[in-house]
């Protein structure tokens, strides 16, 4: 069979020329004008005040008169400040007694919220969900009334079986346990039912082959359950290590600006609120706070390989 013949130059079809970024936003402004007002807003409120802070991390400012560029010295004395250290280390101590015990809760409430046999399913979702939405001031304000070092709730109940009461908001120790007693009661209900949504989406038809396999429940809890709500545990680890690491109205409200007895409920994000608006040293706040990000990124980043491993 004999070859076709080449296409003569002008019998060729001529490339469609793909139009440009620009042209196409053009020819599509009608529908990119309608979703600008959120980017707009987002450049106003969220990016000009990100970048904003970090040019001010590099200048000495007290909010009035003209900056004075400092460099990196802000940044040298932040890290060999101790009350900063001190505020890094109640931060981590509230993250531990906080994050474990509730998400081990949130996973117990939600296997409760899972079985079959449960009526009234979406009342007990909301009831566990509202923690979340209930104002922050309003619950510090409860739990302060509960552990009062003389007229609380609770060491009016520990008198009834004949313990002594405690001066919660007078120990370094104690004082972090209200603090991760609030975290907890505030977030295990949105854990929950994260969790829970996790549980609803894994098939039934995995359990019923391992029952019908000889599984035991214990089995099919560790090879099955778990590895498939690794994503979710992975997801609520990160976003609690995030949420615990800028604790502010808690401690704020329960102890005041002072961080309690001894600065031991001073957190990372209560630190940086007294140096910019009690101190007036915006340039150090901006500094504190990019140092948090430094900070949080690096240990989201170890729980998720740690998490990854398990």
């Amino acid at each position: 069979m004999s070859k076709p013949a080449p296409l003569l130059e002008k019998d060729r079809k001529p490339r469609a020329v793909e139009p440009s970024l620009w042209s196409q936003i053009w020819r599509n402004r009608v529908l990119y004008l309608f979703i600008s007002p959120f980017f707009i807003l987002f450049l106003i409120f969220g990016l000009f005040p990100i970048l904003f802070s970090f040019y001010l991390a590099f200048h000495s400012w007290s909010g009035l008169g003209e900056m004075e560029f400092v460099g990196f010295s802000q940044f040298q004395f932040l890290l060999t400040e101790p009350s900063f250290w001190q505020a890094v280390g109640n931060t981590f101590a509230i993250w531990f007694l906080s994050s474990i015990p509730m998400l081990f809760f949130a996973l117990v409430i939600a296997f409760m919220l899972n079985l079959p046999m449960l009526k009234f399913r979406g009342a007990y979702r909301t009831m566990f969900f509202i923690t979340n939405v209930t104002s922050i001031v309003a619950v510090a304000i409860i739990f302060e009334t509960i552990f009062s070092n003389q007229y609380g709730l609770l060491n009016y109940l520990l008198s009834l079986v004949g313990i002594e009461g405690l001066e919660w908001l007078n120990s370094s120790f104690l004082i972090k346990v209200v603090i991760a007693s609030m975290v907890v009661w505030r977030f295990v209900g949105y854990n929950a039912i994260i969790y829970l949504a996790g549980l609803q989406s894994i098939p039934k038809t995995l359990y019923e082959a391992a029952v019908i396999d000889g599984a035991n429940k214990r089995q099919i809890f560790f090879k099955i359950t778990i590895p498939l709500l690794r994503p979710i545990i992975l997801f609520t680890v990160i976003m609690t290590t995030i949420g615990s690491m800028q604790i502010f109205t808690e401690p704020q409200v329960l102890l005041g600006n002072s961080g309690g007895v001894g600065g031991a409920g001073m957190t990372m994000t209560l630190y940086m609120y007294n140096e910019g608006f009690i101190e007036h040293q915006f340039g150090y706040a901006s500094a504190v706070s990019w140092m948090m990000f430094v900070i949080i990124g690096l240990f989201s980043l170890i729980n998720w390989k740690l998490v990854q491993k398990a």
